[in-house]
């Protein structure tokens, strides 16, 4: 480190003597070489003035004493900055290793999310979810039976960041481990509770709807974790009703049970899924109302579920300044006519 240093006062000197006897824009270009240098090899900025003032006192040895304490009060006060920048080097270093991490952890969770949605003849799917950020606290899940029924579940995760995520892939596994449970949604929230209670910390919780799609009687089965309420879209009456599914979030108590509900599908009807950042879009105004957000979708309504979902989206982001606040998952089944 010691023979770095005198290289590095050797070249500064040299560097600096040029400058001095030309002065043409070659030495301000080889002293911005030297910083480069300078930071490569983590020399601190009282040490560069130190650097200078061993160079001046070589080139200038009749330099006035004032002019000599003056570098000497200048190498107290950057020693001081000198920390404060080291801390903040430090500081710069974590944060990139965290974002590292997060992205990461960003990329794991797509891995989690279906790679398609599950086709069926007489049913039209629509799904949109947009992280407010890298991370998200939001999850869908699909799957389809060798009898055609879709099973769909969306769940927010009270709690962000690499937690989140690692409980999204616990969530996505423990699922995939119950195939003979995972088209009964009452039963299926029971098993992923007590997974939940068991191995999530006590300060997340989870919240859950999962419904099943039957299209041989076009019965729709569901049942809620205190997630936000859906809606239903009647064709025939052109309205809205809530698709309310009581029950506690996942993680509270172990042994908490989950009453299953059911809705018959006629042509044309869809079920509406969505997360809290839906409903809970906010604008300078404050909240929407659900009215709204059903005014949007019956905007829309004569579309595509795909094209529904995404026209949805665009309006809520609209009305937040196209800068999510929070998570935003919506999904549409619908029953073709």
């Amino acid at each position: 480190m010691a023979d770095s240093f005198s290289l590095m006062q050797e070249q500064y000197a040299k560097i600096l003597q040029t400058y001095l006897q030309e002065k043409n824009e070659t030495g301000l270009y080889h002293a911005q070489q030297f910083s480069k240098k300078v930071l490569e090899h983590q020399i601190s900025p009282e040490e560069v003035v130190s650097l200078h003032l061993d160079a001046i006192e070589k080139f200038f040895p009749d330099l006035p004493q004032g002019a000599r304490d003056s570098f000497e009060f200048l190498l107290e006060v950057m020693m001081g900055y000198g920390m404060a920048y080291r801390e903040h080097q430090s500081l710069r270093d974590k944060q990139k290793e965290l974002e590292t991490e997060i992205n990461v952890a960003a990329n794991m969770q797509q891995t989690f999310l279906p790679k398609e949605i599950p086709s069926v003849d007489s049913l039209d799917v629509g799904v949109i979810s947009v992280p407010a950020s890298k991370m998200s606290g939001d999850y869908y899940h699909f799957v389809k039976d060798e009898n055609n029924c879709i099973g769909v579940a969306i769940a927010d995760i009270i709690g962000k960041g690499v937690p989140a995520a690692l409980c999204m892939s616990m969530i996505k596994y423990a699922m995939d481990s119950l195939p003979e449970q995972r088209l009964q949604p009452g039963a299926l929230l029971e098993n992923l509770n007590r997974v939940v209670e068991q191995n999530v910390a006590s300060n997340m919780f989870i919240t859950m709807m999962y419904g099943s799609y039957d299209p041989r009687v076009h019965h729709f089965y569901y049942s809620g974790a205190g997630h936000e309420p859906g809606f239903y879209y009647n064709y025939k009456t052109d309205s809205f009703e809530e698709l309310y599914a009581k029950g506690l979030v996942l993680g509270i108590t172990r042994d908490t049970t989950f009453r299953e509900y059911h809705k018959k599908v006629e042509p044309g009807d869809f079920i509406v899924l969505l997360s809290d950042g839906v409903t809970e879009c906010r604008t300078d105004e404050g909240f929407i109302e659900r009215e709204e957000l059903t005014r949007f979708i019956h905007q829309y309504k004569h579309l595509p579920a795909q094209e529904i979902v995404n026209n949805v989206f665009y309006q809520l982001e609209k009305l937040q300044g196209f800068q999510l606040r929070d998570d935003l998952s919506l999904i549409i089944l619908r029953r073709k006519v």
